[in-house]
């Protein structure tokens, strides 16, 4: 059960009923995450316009779905997990040793993408004070200075949407039970 108001389209704030109509004629259903912004339509606009924004980045929409689960798992956001989980297999169609990887939390089996999935996971733990050895393997990688701070951006879209599933307690939706998660004790 959620700790916060999960809104529907009757009982949103009017601020955040564009949003959810929005997503609703796009997925065929409000995932539950901007049923809980819409407490805050401030939130919920911003969380649409940083993802728009992000998936503008020169980061491959593979590379972006890296970014989104390294920090969902690294933030233990189940409902993070199970939402990228289905965009990662069935948009950016990650093989499926690298998505088993990413929700395991071990190294991922393609040099490219470990290079970035360490990359983000040391940006998290040090606050982005990535050590130069991190940021050399990462440039070696073939990614770019731009791309540092496109990192540093999907993780702060990421930052607001964990937080709040698990401030929220929010639950998953039917449409995404297929990729549920569980944080690892």
């Amino acid at each position: 059960m959620s700790r916060v108001t999960l809104h529907t389209l009757e009982t949103a704030p009017q601020a955040a009923k564009p949003f959810l109509e929005n997503a609703q004629k796009n997925s065929g259903f409000i995932p539950n995450l901007l049923g809980i912004l819409a407490n805050a339509p401030a939130a919920l606009e911003t969380y649409v316009t940083v993802s728009a924004l992000n998936g503008k980045s020169e980061l491959t929409l593979p590379e972006r779905e890296v970014v989104q689960l390294i920090a969902a798992t690294r933030h233990g956001c189940d409902f993070c997990v199970a939402g990228h989980t289905a965009v990662a297999q069935n948009k950016a169609k990650l093989p499926d040793e690298v998505v088993t990887a990413l929700r395991g939390q071990t190294e991922l089996p393609v040099e490219r993408l470990e290079a970035l999935a360490a990359f983000t996971r040391e940006v998290i733990a040090t606050r982005g004070d990535v050590s130069d050895g991190t940021y050399a393997t990462f440039k070696a990688a073939g990614f770019t200075e731009g791309q540092v701070l496109e990192v540093i951006l999907g993780v702060s879209l990421a930052t607001l949407c964990n937080f709040a599933n698990v401030f929220a307690r929010t639950p998953l939706n039917p449409e995404l039970a297929r990729y549920s998660w569980n944080k690892p004790e």
